[in-house]
């Protein structure tokens, strides 16, 4: 298909003026239509869509309707059928009224045309444009950031569930290629096993009994890639992505002992950031935080944070669970840049702030990052009290060396790398000048240490940490460090308003998409309101709290 010259770039009178009666104080739609004019132009989208074929309906209003979708949480079929019966969309739109719209399925195709394109960050950045027009968003100021965990779309599996169902997808995707040839392969308690749904009820509830169903699973599927690999499969099994998958999945939880398929132990399994954990969402993987255990991805919200202004979503990006917050803080820097919008001031929470991200946001974009940051050694700390920590010792950074409290001058420097591939400085300190001290076993750990050793972070990074650490001792940081708090409020939003918690379609790059559109959603939302002289809403304070003493 190819785009329709006819864009949304006005109203019909008809349109118009059946919505001013019906609408007499106007509709979210409405007012954003009026206030912001048509928000997504047809030529924005020309590179998703060839230049030959049918007319496609217009992607600008397909944008919109996208946006709106998420504005009201709506399904793809209650989108389509507000355009074709909501007065305020259509004129949002700048439809006819007789305008009968599209089949609900165009928005599905429509969302793959984005996710070549640039996955929904046009979109994304045409409100943002659109506000900076009105002078509601400007770059400088303050902004603050947060994440928060997303449910992926398939339903979350235990162990014994997952490899059953990964057996149980490769199978019916190997039957669907080559019908004939399985047939003279398969075993006739496959059928019993892995024709229908797997589903935790079908299984024991004793170890033991579950330790023989996964034994028998696991020989049931290495037996399978031993079929597809042998000489007489066909070639084109192999490179079904079910297969793949099966493959990996068994890599990763079984191993050959001989002859005999063995389950690997929970140690030799490889780690949450490679492992599966459904084969319907290949790239969602398992995360912990707190007492929060989710299988999907992560999202991190940056907004605006000016006091007397509209606070606007500037950037959101998606990764998969496991990623850690401490090494977004660059990667959301860099997306702000791109498009002018980074702050003056940027608060975060403790999960963002470390030493490597305070002194990149000022060296590379002149950001003040502010975040409590963790201890250096919150064992040192629990165990061994004041005395030997790290901000003890006086680092000479032009000699090369450090002197612990007492006096003693270190002998070794040395610059390598941690295991995260940071780079780090060792100093040692001389047996001769610690085995005397008696404080020795006070500054070490080991009981049968004879010397102190040190890890540093390089100079830069070193004294904005110490910086920081100074400031945020003071009652007016913690005060000012109080607006990051309102950051949780636009989560909440996004979370109830559009559905935020799980992921509507599988994979990260479609996960990705819907968080730019709820990103969209949510900044109409306020802009409405804003516009509309709707102030921000106060922090709640339940009855009891408010009958605390000011002391």
């Amino acid at each position: 298909m190819s785009m329709n010259a006819n864009e949304p770039g006005w109203v019909p009178e008809e349109t118009a003026r059946v919505a001013r009666a019906a609408f007499p104080v106007g509709s979210l739609a409405i007012r954003i239509r009026d206030e912001l004019g048509a928000l997504f132009r047809d030529e924005e989208f020309s590179d998703a869509f060839p230049a030959r074929g049918k007319p496609a309906w217009s992607p600008g209003r397909l944008a919109m309707v996208l946006v709106l979708q998420f504005v009201e949480g709506l399904t793809d079929r209650q989108a389509a059928e507000a355009v074709r019966a909501r007065i305020d969309w259509k004129y949002a739109l700048g439809l006819e009224l007789t305008d009968s719209g599209f089949n609900f399925s165009v928005l599905s195709e429509f969302r793959d045309r984005l996710i070549t394109l640039d996955g929904g960050r046009g979109v994304f950045d045409s409100i943002l444009i659109a506000a900076q027009g009105r002078g509601l968003l400007a770059a400088g100021g303050k902004a603050r950031t947060d994440s928060t965990h997303v449910a992926s779309a398939a339903r979350a599996l235990n162990l014994l569930e997952f490899i059953a169902e990964t057996l149980r997808f490769a199978m019916n995707a190997v039957a669907q290629g080559a019908p004939d040839w399985l047939g003279e392969h398969v075993r006739p308690d496959w059928f019993r096993h892995y024709s229908t749904k797997i589903d935790e009820s079908r299984f024991p509830k004793k170890r033991d009994r579950r330790a023989e169903v996964a034994q028998r699973i696991g020989t049931d599927g290495m037996e399978l890639l031993r079929l597809v690999w042998s000489p007489s499969a066909p070639p084109e099994l192999r490179r079904l992505p079910e297969v793949e998958l099966l493959r990996q999945a068994w890599v990763q939880h079984f191993h050959l002992e001989g002859d005999v398929v063995r389950q690997r132990e929970r140690g030799d399994r490889p780690p949450g950031a490679m492992r599966l954990v459904t084969p319907h969402d290949p790239q969602a993987r398992c995360s912990v935080h707190g007492d929060v255990k989710w299988d999907g991805y992560k999202a991190h919200f940056t907004e605006t944070c000016d006091v007397g202004s509209v606070h606007l979503v500037t950037n959101v990006t998606t990764t998969v669970s496991c990623v850690p917050d401490d090494r977004m803080a660059a990667v959301v820097h860099a997306s702000l840049a791109e498009r002018n919008l980074l702050p003056e001031e940027h608060w975060v929470d403790t999960g963002y702030a470390n030493a490597g991200s305070l002194a990149a946001a000022r060296r590379d974009h002149d950001v003040a990052l502010h975040g409590p940051l963790k201890p250096v050694n919150p064992r040192w700390t629990r165990e061994k009290g004041t005395f030997g920590g790290q901000d003890d010792f006086t680092i000479d950074w032009d000699n090369d060396r450090a002197v612990c409290p007492n006096g003693a001058t270190s002998t070794e420097w040395h610059h390598y790398r941690s295991q995260d591939g940071l780079p780090v400085i060792r100093v040692r300190f001389s047996p001769a000048d610690c085995r005397p001290c008696p404080q020795l076993r006070e500054c070490v750990f080991s009981p049968t240490a004879k010397r102190r050793e040190l890890n540093l972070r390089p100079r830069e990074e070193y004294e904005a940490m110490k910086e920081a650490r100074k400031l945020q001792e003071t009652d007016e940081w913690k005060t000012r460090y109080k607006i990051r708090a309102g950051v949780e409020g636009t989560i909440s939003q996004a979370v109830q308003a559009c559905g935020l918690r799980r992921s509507r379609y599988r994979g990260l790059k479609k996960t990705s998409l819907q968080h730019q559109l709820i990103g969209a959603a949510v900044n109409l939302i306020r802009i409405d309101a804003w516009l509309a002289g709707i102030p921000h809403a106060s922090t709640r304070v339940s009855p009891l709290a408010a009958l605390r003493p000011a002391a």
